[in-house]
C-alpha cells in the first residue's frame, strides 16, 4: 500500500508540473517549486523525467541572483496529439473531417473528404493515414450524430451507422483510447469554452439540423449529464412531436419550440437555453416566446440565446474534449 500511495503521488507531482508548465509555457526549476508548492528536490526529479520522455525541452538559460545561470525549461505541446474526425450530411452526401490537434490546441492539420454515403473501410484508412503521419497522436476523438452504448451506435441519423460496433473496432484496430460524443453535446461543450466563464453554470443546447429531429446537450458546471446509457438528450421523443423530416412552417417551428423549452424548463430549470436554428429570424422568435410566456407562466424563465454558430461549436468542443481525455484521472490520497 505504501508503494501504490508513493506511486500515486509521484503521478500525481509530475501532472502537477505538467499542467504548470502547459499554462506558462517556460520556466526554472525554483520558478516551477514556486509556482507547484513543492520542494527543489521534487521538482528536479520531476522535471527530469519529463525531460527523458521529450514532454520537456532544454531552452536558455537565465541570470541566477549572481550564482550559475538556472536552465529554463519548455513544454512540448507536440508531445500528445489528438486526432478528430467527424461525419456530417453534406448537400445528400457524408463529409468526413479528420484534424491533428495538439495539447496547445492548435490545428497541425486538417483535410476533409466527401464521399456519396459512408464507407467504414474508407474510413479507417483516413484514421491509418492521420497516424502514419502524426505517430505521437495518442486518442481519436470522434463526433458523430448520435449515441453510442458499449461500443455499438445505438441511435444515429446516418442509418447506415445504426448498430454498427464502429468505435470498437476502431479501438481494436488501432490500440489507442477513443472519445466518442455526439454533435450537440460537443457543440454545448464548445460554446461554453468559448464563452468563457460558463463552467459554473447550468446550460441547454437544443439543436434543429435541416430533415431531422432536433438534439439536446445538458452542461452542468463543466460536465456533461448523459443519463442512462448516454440517452439523456434525446428529446424527438417527447410527446407530440412532428414530424422532423417534413418541411415545417415557422408557426408550427416555433410553436413546437416553445413547448419544448416549457418542458425542460419545468424538469431541469437552466439558467440559460441556446438554441442553434435557421428557420426562423431572432425577431420574430424573440416576439412569440414573449407572447407565449404571457400565456404560459412559468416559475422561472432561463435566458435564451439564439446561436448560428453551430459547426464552430461543434468543432471547438470535440477538440476541447478530445484533449480533455488526455489529462490523467488521478484519484486522491486519503
Amino acid at each position: 500500500m505504501r508503494t501504490a500511495n508513493a506511486n500515486l503521488m509521484k503521478e500525481i507531482n509530475l501532472n502537477n508540473v505538467r499542467q504548470v508548465m502547459k499554462r506558462i509555457n517556460t520556466a526554472t526549476k525554483p520558478q516551477l517549486a514556486t509556482l507547484t508548492k513543492l520542494s527543489v528536490v521534487t521538482v528536479n526529479s520531476l522535471v527530469k523525467e519529463l525531460h527523458e520522455l521529450g514532454e520537456l525541452f532544454e531552452d536558455l538559460t537565465v541570470p541566477s541572483n549572481g550564482g550559475r545561470p538556472a536552465q529554463t525549461y519548455r513544454y512540448n505541446y507536440n508531445f500528445s496529439l489528438g486526432l478528430v474526425i467527424y461525419l456530417k450530411d453534406k448537400e445528400g452526401q457524408v463529409l468526413i473531417s479528420a484534424t491533428v490537434v495538439n495539447l496547445e490546441n492548435e490545428i497541425l492539420a486538417k483535410d476533409e473528404h466527401i464521399i456519396p454515403v459512408y464507407e467504414r473501410q474508407f474510413f479507417y484508412d483516413i484514421i491509418e493515414h492521420s497516424i502514419a503521419l502524426y505517430p505521437s497522436i495518442k486518442v481519436i476523438g470522434i463526433g458523430i450524430p448520435g449515441q453510442v452504448v458499449n461500443g455499438e451506435i445505438k441511435v444515429s441519423s446516418h442509418h447506415e451507422l445504426t448498430g454498427s460496433r464502429m468505435i470498437q473496432e476502431i479501438e481494436q484496430q488501432f490500440e489507442l483510447p477513443i472519445l466518442v460524443e455526439n454533435d450537440v453535446n460537443a457543440a454545448i461543450s464548445g460554446y461554453c469554452m468559448n464563452e468563457g466563464g460558463e463552467e459554473k453554470q447550468y446550460l441547454l443546447g437544443l439543436y434543429f439540423p435541416s430533415r431531422y429531429p432536433p438534439g439536446m446537450g445538458i452542461y452542468l458546471n463543466g460536465k456533461i449529464l448523459k443519463g442512462n446509457q448516454g440517452m439523456s438528450g434525446e428529446i424527438k421523443f417527447l410527446p407530440d412531436m412532428p414530424d422532423w423530416s417534413l418541411e415545417m412552417g415557422k408557426d408550427t417551428f416555433i410553436d413546437t419550440t416553445c413547448r419544448i423549452i416549457q418542458t425542460l424548463n419545468a424538469v431541469l430549470a437552466p439558467d440559460k437555453i441556446v438554441i442553434y436554428q435557421d428557420k426562423v429570424e431572432l425577431e420574430t422568435w424573440t416576439s412569440a416566446w414573449e407572447a407565449y410566456q404571457l400565456r404560459h407562466p412559468m416559475p422561472i424563465y432561463p435566458q435564451i440565446v439564439m446561436q448560428d454558430t453551430f459547426q464552430e461549436d461543434f468543432e471547438a468542443g470535440l477538440r476541447w474534449l478530445t484533449l480533455k481525455s488526455l489529462e490523467p484521472d488521478l484519484v486522491e490520497l486519503h
